[in-house]
């Protein structure tokens, strides 16, 4: 299907260059789907933009990076805005859509060691070496495996981030991120090492390595040519993982992490993994199910059916200590 619209498509996204490189890709993959439209793309600074001290866990459960954007789009100035999947709630407004995930980039977390120091992974960091992150899932996940290590709070754009871990005033031995972020703006050779369940120990957050293509609700011309971006595996991995946050009543606050695989592409065997860990890393829910998923509904089927187990487990009390503990809002 050629879109044969001549029409400008608006495209939103965060005002980062990370963002903007990311829109950008998705403008050039509709180009070669229809060459004949017009591509705008407009940026705007977001909550979580604007204030960059505040640490993500005391927002509470605040849209930080999409609210601002969705406004613009529901009111008909936006058309498509492209979002980090793992920053797009699991519950939209009434007005949006959630129209495509497109082909997913790694979904893992990476070291960066600070520039100059000889570390090679987590296991060599010395004691008492301070690891920048403004996540708690990731702090909390590796405060369990390594009691050994500090941890500061590190937010900002990427180039921002990586500028204040190289500084050789500061307090920062190295920091995690997304590996997506990194390799999408050309940096992934600052990459010390993947991490993984495999190797470096934690599990990534829900929709990490995909992008999200957020519409009107009822725009179905945009949505039918968004979707020719759709990557179905990736589609399919991803709702499992929102479905298992959505169930769980998580923002991208709290320290839920996961890992999909699909271990038998001819079967359509996906395989979800999830951790809960409270914010010290001494309480820790964990497990795995997999399950053959040929549509979007077994898809969200499983993610709910492993959130269910997790409950079960004592997830839930976890999580609750940890949202009672969030300082109140302002």
């Amino acid at each position: 299907m050629v879109d044969s619209d001549t029409t400008s498509l608006r495209i939103g996204t965060r005002r980062s260059n990370l963002a903007v490189v990311q829109a950008e890709r998705i403008r050039e993959s509709l180009r070669r789907i229809a060459p004949d439209r017009t591509y705008e793309i407009e940026t705007l600074h977001t909550l979580g933009d604007k204030d960059k001290s505040t640490e993500l866990y005391n927002f509470g459960a605040k849209n930080l990076w999409t609210s601002e954007l969705e406004e613009k789009l529901t009111s008909g100035d936006l058309d498509v805005i492209v979002h980090c999947l793992k920053d797009l709630p699991t519950r939209l407004p009434d007005s949006c859509d959630l129209a495509a995930i497109p082909l997913r980039d790694d979904p893992r977390d990476a070291l960066i060691v600070k520039s100059g120091l000889p570390y090679t992974s987590l296991q060599t960091l010395p004691g008492g070496a301070v690891v920048g992150t403004s996540s708690v899932r990731r702090s909390a996940q590796l405060r369990r495996l390594y009691p050994h290590l500090r941890f500061a709070n590190l937010r900002g754009n990427v180039e921002t981030r990586l500028a204040k871990v190289d500084n050789p005033e500061s307090e920062y031995t190295c920091m995690v991120m997304s590996a997506a972020g990194l390799e999408r703006i050309g940096l992934q050779h600052r990459i010390t090492q993947y991490m993984g369940s495999k190797d470096g120990g934690i599990l990534h957050a829900v929709g990490q390595g995909a992008l999200g293509l957020e519409i009107r609700r009822g725009d179905t011309r945009t949505l039918e040519f968004l979707n020719q971006l759709s990557d179905r595996k990736s589609t399919l991995a991803c709702l499992a993982e929102r479905a298992l946050l959505r169930t769980l009543e998580g923002g991208c606050t709290v320290p839920i992490g996961v890992e999909t695989e699909w271990v038998d592409d001819a079967q359509g065997l996906l395989k979800i993994s999830a951790i809960v860990v409270s914010l010290d890393g001494t309480e820790t829910v964990q497990d795995t199910i997999e399950a053959t998923i040929r549509n979007e509904e077994e898809a969200t089927a499983l993610g709910d059916e492993l959130a269910s187990r997790l409950v079960k487990q004592g997830a839930g009390s976890i999580l609750a200590a940890i949202n009672a503990d969030r300082p109140p809002k302002g």
